[in-house]
């Protein structure tokens, strides 16, 4: 999977004449036909199957919100199966256009850029529901699963889903993130995958609850683990690489403290600096070599990562800096090439500076920020930016970073958020 990529300037890059809006455009039968097809050699390797839970309660014409959990890239062709025949638009990220824009707008796909305020989002939305009588398909964790377990949700999500007034439902993927994670290098493995598609909200329901009410709905429905159903399954992952790379996800020994320093490679994990060495069992569980396991579930290490830090955030020692390689994104036409950079990360937030941009972004811009691993077979990147450019940076430091930051970009939000609500 590639992308197509220019070389430019900054400068030249803003210069470029603003991208016009264009509206959704709702996909006739012989493109929802086409992704169908499209999709099936996918889903008949990964085995797929899904139940439908009280889907009858969904009018025939009726225009819905479907909430999805985002795992892998089996996704998009789990949808394009399961809402067959149903019209429906897709929001995507605005990378996914590039080189081809008139084939993502046919099939129902409309841009917006991850992680940064977008009302004209909004808008879109509601002209695919009130105007185009479609549904909208929506990823509200913007971001793929690192450790197999539900990212963050946007606090604006009740707020939208109030104001779209459409029923909701929650589609749950099971096993597609078992099968290609994202740590993995997009290598996949033999596990079978199903879905649950679920009505969840009626409009009367959306209604009588507040966005608060709902918020804390949706957050019980996008709360998962998939080591652990893999477990609860008896599902076995027997690929002699399931641990390729998941030091991109377990960057920080818990014996050593050392960062950077994890290897995983075939069935292992170790620790370049102190030796220790641990083993990704069939069943997806950590076992430490010496037998001294400090932790045996790979979503509990994310969580310790996180509150190290937390902490570090807390005590003032938290801190970031290395020259990048930076790729913008204005536009659906190009992913832009604009050289090399720096980019420092604190208390303070995001510094992005070179050849002629210097770009700040406070902690609470967003809720999150995009870390991607193995970006359209490029690199590992930190996304950051807003509605007039996404910038896509590439860390030249050693060792394992964009997870951590991703982490810290979190906790940041969630200490401005905390004391705002003190005040």
């Amino acid at each position: 999977m590639n992308i197509k990529i220019t070389k430019t300037t900054y400068a030249d890059v803003m210069a470029l004449p603003v991208e016009k809006h264009v509206k959704p455009k709702k996909p006739n039968m012989f493109f929802r036909s086409l992704m169908k097809v499209i999709s099936q050699p996918a889903l008949i390797s990964a085995k797929f199957k899904y139940t439908d839970i009280g889907m009858e309660k969904l009018g025939k014409d009726e225009p819905c919100l479907y909430l999805m959990n985002h795992s892998s890239f089996i996704d998009f062709e789990i949808i394009a199966d399961m809402l067959y025949p149903r019209p429906f638009n897709i929001v995507a990220s605005t990378d996914a256009f590039v080189g081809k824009e008139w084939l993502m707008r046919q099939i129902g796909c409309f841009p917006t850029k991850k992680f940064a305020l977008d009302l004209g989002l909004v808008r879109d939305m509601k002209y695919v529901v009130k105007e185009l009588k479609s549904s909208v398909v929506m990823f509200p964790e913007a971001g793929y699963s690192l450790d197999g377990t539900a990212t963050v949700i946007p606090d604006s999500l009740g707020g939208l889903v109030k104001l779209l007034g459409v029923p909701v439902v929650m589609i749950r993927t099971y096993g597609a993130f078992s099968r290609q994670p994202l740590y993995n290098n997009l290598q996949k493995r033999n596990v079978p995958v199903n879905a649950d598609m679920k009505y969840l909200l009626s409009t009367d329901e959306i209604k009588s609850k507040t966005p608060e009410e709902i918020n804390e709905l949706l957050q019980a429905e996008f709360t998962i683990d998939h080591f652990r159903w893999q477990q609860e399954e008896g599902i076995e992952i027997n690929e002699p690489f399931r641990a390729d790379l998941l030091n991109r996800v377990l960057y920080k020994c818990p014996h050593c403290l050392k960062e950077g320093k994890m290897k995983g490679s075939g069935t292992t994990i170790r620790c370049e600096a102190c030796d220790k060495e641990y083993e990704l069992t069939p069943t997806g569980r950590l076992e430490a070599t010496d037998k001294d396991t400090r932790f045996d579930h790979i979503p509990d290490w994310f969580s310790w990562e996180r509150q190290c830090v937390r902490r570090e955030i807390e005590n003032g020692s938290y801190s970031f800096n290395s020259p990048v390689h930076i790729y913008m994104s204005v536009d659906t036409k190009n992913i832009y090439d604009i050289g090399e950079g720096e980019l420092t990360h604190d208390a303070e937030g995001f510094k992005l500076i070179g050849n002629g941009l210097e770009y700040t972004q406070n902690p609470q811009a967003s809720y999150s920020v995009c870390a991607d691993f193995y970006w359209y077979e490029i690199a590992d990147v930190i996304c950051v930016g807003n509605q007039k450019g996404l910038f896509y940076c590439v860390p030249q430091t050693e060792g394992d970073v964009v997870a951590k930051l991703r982490l810290a970009a979190e906790e940041l939000y969630k200490i401005y958020k905390d004391s705002k609500s003190k005040k």
